[in-house]
């Protein structure tokens, strides 16, 4: 599978059907998921998974499969994707972490190279968090990473309707105009 990020203690690459079983094991525990406030099916495993193959096939990033260097395990997944905010179509940085790696920087470690690539890959003008309203450990990772929150909005999901925030963090590196050397 294509590599796509090193940190320290992660590489992060894109997904296979190979990853199914381990994708499962994230999708399917109800704490990791408890934001979704739906159980996910086998189907719906796939589905995910199928998501992410056709996103690396049509936009060129997606959400990879987070590995432990150390160990080669597969530990969760983080990446962008293209997503709606009430109306409004931004770059989001996503994650999921197994429940056995919360509370270690895994997830902040992650988002932050995923922002770099963000900005210095994709030149992207700014970056994204969706996050639901009672999700306050991923609204620091979000504040961890500069972001700031721009708006509150109603997300509709499995269960309904549910209060979510949109953080955001702009491109410092972006100038409006470009200046050459003469």
């Amino acid at each position: 599978m294509k590599q796509i990020l090193a940190t320290k203690r992660l590489f992060l690459r894109e997904m296979g059907q190979e990853d199914y079983s381990d994708l499962s094991s994230l999708l399917q525990d109800r704490a990791v998921m408890y934001a979704y406030e739906h159980d996910f099916t086998a189907e719906d495993v796939q589905e995910w998974l199928d998501r992410q193959l056709r996103r690396y096939r049509e936009d060129g990033y997606g959400l990879w499969a987070m590995i432990l260097r150390e160990t080669g395990e597969f530990i969760g997944q983080a990446g962008l994707t293209r997503q709606d905010a009430a109306g409004e179509e931004v770059l989001e940085i996503g994650y999921l972490l197994k429940h056995a790696f919360w509370h270690q920087g895994f997830a902040s470690e992650a988002t932050e190279a995923c922002k770099e690539y963000a900005f210095q890959i994709m030149h992207a003008p700014k970056v994204c968090s969706i996050i639901k309203a009672d999700n306050i450990a991923s609204q620091k990772v979000a504040k961890g990473l500069g972001m700031k929150k721009v708006k509150e909005f109603k997300k509709n999901f499995y269960n309904g309707e549910m209060l979510h925030f949109l953080y955001e963090v702009k491109n410092k590196k972006q100038f409006p105009i470009k200046i050459s050397r003469l």
